[in-house]
């Protein structure tokens, strides 16, 4: 597919944007995001990759793609001037990569960047754009993950990884009732929020609607119509027994126990050697083992991602 092709019309039903986070590093995100857009192109849809993972792109070393001439960087720093311009051909047909600047000028963008960028990948006329972002909860990572139609959170059966994870949710919760609060009062009850320690005493969504319901009750049902719309998807990575697999379940429940949040399980991978063995030779398991059980299990993720499926808790 050439750039002018990411232009053309779509017959197909309308351009999603899926993006792919994770509390904490190490956690095979991008692997997984590499491979679920390697799937989804199988299947037929015409895919953008776009790594904005600033300042330590890799989802080209996973796609097994040398490191391309033109990155996100040159779109950010404003060597070309339309972010088709940095995309490039991988091995999979109908499947493009935006890969992620590698320069620190670019590391840190500001709020005019970030939001030239986050308007130039809306525009993408394609069937799904899906996002790679860094590990972390910075504003830039928040945001990005909150433009998604689909908000998919990895984590790994491990304790850390999955106190991330919890903690990236409700960050990400608090960030979207952040930016959906108008007057100053509640803007600054907010921003007080993310403060663990704040002097109000919030430390959840519900004292958070407490403490804007004294302020502008009007104000207090927006918020609580967000929470009520913020839907994100959890995918355990690297899971080698049900206890593993669980822990998808587990998170959903927490979230709508303790957040108010209604998310969902979209899935689970197995843990493979196959996986590390094709990451050592720079080449996608997907397209080298594609039996291997990590590759069925993101196949079948894919699939259930495109038709909004999720694991039922009586799995």
């Amino acid at each position: 597919m050439t750039a002018a092709a990411l232009s053309s019309p779509l017959p197909r039903s309308r351009r999603e944007i899926w993006c792919v986070g994770g509390g904490k590093g190490g956690i095979g995100k991008s692997l997984l995001t590499a491979a679920l857009g390697w799937q989804v192109a199988r299947m037929g849809r015409r895919v953008v990759l776009v790594d904005v993972d600033l300042g330590g792109a890799n989802l080209h070393t996973c796609l097994g793609v040398p490191p391309p001439t033109l990155t996100l960087g040159d779109f950010i720093q404003r060597r070309v001037e339309r972010i088709e311009d940095v995309a490039v051909e991988t091995h999979q047909a109908g499947l493009r990569l935006i890969s992620g600047a590698s320069d620190l000028g670019a590391a840190n963008i500001n709020y005019a960047q970030k939001t030239r960028i986050l308007n130039r990948i809306r525009a993408l006329d394609v069937d799904i754009v899906l996002i790679d972002l860094g590990a972390g909860t910075s504003f830039n990572i928040l945001d990005f993950f909150l433009l998604a139609d689909q908000a998919i959170l990895t984590v790994v059966p491990e304790p850390t990884s999955i106190e991330n994870g919890y903690r990236f949710i409700k960050s990400a919760l608090f960030r979207r009732l952040r930016r959906a609060a108008k007057g100053a009062a509640v803007q600054d009850i907010v921003e007080q929020a993310f403060d663990q320690k704040n002097p109000l005493g919030i430390k959840n969504p519900l004292d958070l609607l407490g403490a804007v319901e004294k302020e502008d009750a009007g104000e207090a049902d927006v918020l609580r119509r967000e929470i009520g719309s913020f839907q994100p998807r959890f995918v355990v990575n690297q899971v080698r027994s049900p206890v593993d697999a669980s822990v998808g379940h587990q998170l959903v429940l927490a979230c709508a126990r303790h957040l108010g949040v209604r998310a969902t399980y979209a899935g689970y991978v197995d843990y493979d050697d196959a996986v590390w063995r094709c990451v050592r030779q720079r080449r996608l398991f997907s397209e080298v083992a594609p039996r291997c059980p990590a590759a069925q299990k993101v196949a079948q993720l894919a699939r259930g991602l495109l038709d909004g499926d999720s694991l039922s808790l009586t799995w």
